[in-house]
């Protein structure tokens, strides 16, 4: 079992910055193995793949972003920490939405899809005013 925790969500102006950390913890956590991921869901809508991470192997750990983030987002992963971050700059109002974490033990390449991830947190709200 692996317990995921968001934080770092809040109230920013367009424009602005924020960062969003996830700590991972379980019992036999090994988490280098794993691929993480973020998602979000903003109201009425469905949820989305934003970004995700690969497991950490001897060469480095690979990147996948949504198209609506690339260049405003980065994702990385302190594994001495069991975390993961969402770097978010240049907001916008269209990233309104809650954001989870999400974590792979079965695909070391993150997915897109929802159903590529076994563990999920609950959350955090992250809201843009224009």
């Amino acid at each position: 079992q692996v317990l995921l925790g968001e934080s770092g969500g809040g109230l920013v102006q367009a424009g602005g910055s924020l960062r969003l950390s996830c700590a991972a913890s379980g019992r036999t956590l090994s988490f280098t193995r794993y691929a993480m991921g973020w998602f979000r869901q903003a109201p009425g809508k469905d949820r989305e793949f934003v970004a995700g991470i690969s497991e950490t192997s001897w060469s480095g750990y690979s990147t996948n972003y949504a198209d609506g983030v690339k260049g405003r987002f980065t994702i990385s992963r302190d594994n001495a920490k069991n975390t993961v971050y969402l770097q978010m700059n240049s907001l916008k109002s269209e990233d309104t939405a809650i954001y989870y974490c999400t974590a792979s033990s079965r695909n070391p390449i993150p997915g897109r899809q929802e159903n590529e991830y076994e563990y999920w947190g609950q959350g955090t709200q992250v809201t843009v005013s224009s």
